[in-house]
């Protein structure tokens, strides 16, 4: 077979342009392969305790028994699909309900009532189990500008809770601090408050600190401020004995300087790198932002169009890098404004309306975070808790079907593409569908029997790689 091009000029060619291709890799090496929660709690760190989450938990489940006593109640406030065909008295409900329990996983998804039914029981088992996913003690807004002897004692006092907590195994998977931010006027205080805290913690625990642990660095606008918190983590690291990167951080995305410099540049990746690897997230601050952007308080929400603009250039600038991203909070709360005992029917179905209204909200923004692609977002009290995973649960069982079709074809056909009915899909689809599964798993919208629906092992879903997947089905084939 007669080439054009020698052999020696090709070698020479294709290694200068693999140390290229690494170089790339290294930059954007994708998705991690670790798991992402689906919220973060932010609460005020002066009522930081040991069993807050678990309390949590039981706080968020009240609620909903209470606003929501059934999957019929809950799928009319939603409209969630099927909802007008569901029954509206109490017995036909009842009946519905016990029909629906005494049937297998399989019989119950050929009903229209399975995914409402669905949903609903997932949010009961997740609230029992694992109401909070990632909760960030919070000595910046959700504590406020106190004096220095308070803030001090609070931080003592909080480090000495989250050791309880870890001893005890009441505290959520995820977990760590957000401090004040690292501008001119509140540097000091921000580093005090990580210095005190970090240093009780470590005496307490003989060195340990909670799995999943994480700073929170708010109102970043330059790089120097993510090289100094860097700095900062080496000492401590040192003085504590703790192996060098230990500590790890997450910046927040809330002014639109981070979104566009001086120079008209989008400094994201800038201020990654400053992290030097310590960097694994970076989370949206819609209040922030948007008053940033001279939006009043009126409109400052979630579905404003800055926002979407924001979390666009966010995306783009830190896309398959591998760095978590994380959408803001609703501020709508669902708390009745009427309490009591012995209130009237109009007082109790004001506060029906009140935090049916709050859900609707929340449910909305959820959704529109996951749709456009940020699988996390920020909560601020528990009874918000329901309608993060009624969102969650409702956006990957309503696509799971589909899905497994979709990802199911891939593996068969172990094919760098396919046709499935009139849509394309392509490699990169392939890994967005593994994706997908990974993460309905971790939040607990699907169960592993489930996900085996797609012909995968649970082993080859965790190893993030479609790729990889292919190659090892095609080997298995030779």
């Amino acid at each position: 077979m007669n080439f054009s091009i020698p052999e020696n000029e090709r070698e020479t060619l294709l290694s200068s342009l693999k140390l290229a291709n690494l170089k790339f890799q290294q930059t954007y090496p994708g998705d991690k392969p670790d798991r992402q929660p689906v919220h973060t709690v932010y609460g005020g760190a002066n009522l930081f305790k040991s069993d807050t989450c678990q309390k949590m938990g039981d706080v968020a489940l009240r609620s909903l028994e209470t606003y929501a006593p059934n999957f019929v109640a809950l799928a009319d406030v939603l409209q969630l699909p099927g909802f007008v065909e569901l029954p509206s008295s109490e017995k036909k409900i009842e009946k519905l309900v016990k029909k629906l329990d005494g049937m297998s996983a399989k019989k119950r998804k050929a009903v229209p009532e399975w995914l409402a039914y669905s949903i609903y029981s997932k949010i009961k088992k997740k609230l029992q189990a694992e109401a909070v996913e990632d909760f960030r003690i919070d000595f910046e807004d959700g504590f406020g500008n106190r004096p220095d002897e308070e803030e001090d004692a609070t931080a003592i006092t909080a480090a000495t809770e989250l050791a309880k907590g870890m001893k005890n195994k009441t505290i959520s998977p995820f977990i760590g601090i957000r401090i004040k931010p690292f501008t001119e006027d509140l540097k000091y205080r921000g580093v005090r408050t990580l210095d005190i805290f970090l240093t009780t913690l470590l005496e307490k625990t003989k060195g340990k600190l909670p799995a999943n642990f994480i700073v929170m660095l708010p109102k970043v606008t330059i790089p120097e401020q993510v090289i100094t918190l860097v700095r900062l983590f080496e000492i401590i690291e040192k003085k504590n004995e703790l192996a060098p990167g230990t500590l790890k951080m997450e910046t927040m995305v809330e002014a639109t300087q981070i979104i566009m410099d001086e120079d008209g540049r989008n400094p994201l990746m800038r201020i990654i790198r400053a992290s030097e690897g310590r960097c694994i997230a970076a989370h949206f601050g819609t209040y922030d932002y948007t008053a940033s952007c001279g939006i009043t308080a009126r409109y400052q929400t979630m579905s404003h169009p800055v926002c979407d603009f924001a979390h666009h250039m966010t995306k783009v600038a830190l896309g398959g890098t591998g760095i978590f991203l994380s959408d803001g909070a609703t501020n709508v709360m669902p708390v009745p404004p009427n309490r009591g005992e012995k209130l009237s029917r109009e007082k109790l179905k004001e506060n029906m309306d009140s935090v049916h209204h709050a859900w609707r909200v929340g449910y909305s923004h959820t959704m529109h975070s996951l749709v456009n692609g940020f699988y996390q977002g920020w909560d601020l009290h528990p009874a918000q808790l329901p309608m993060r995973y009624a969102a969650t649960y409702s956006f990957f069982l309503s696509s799971y079907e589909d899905a497994v079709h979709r990802l199911k074809t891939f593996v068969d056909r172990a094919a760098i593409s396919t046709l499935t009915g009139d849509i394309f899909d392509d490699a990169a689809t392939g890994q967005g569908l593994l994706n997908f599964f990974l993460k309905a798993l971790n939040c607990g919208a699907i169960t592993e029997q489930e996900a085996l629906a797609t012909g995968l092992t649970v082993d080859e879903i965790r190893s993030r790689s479609f790729y990889k997947i292919l190659q090892g089905r095609r080997g298995m084939r030779k």
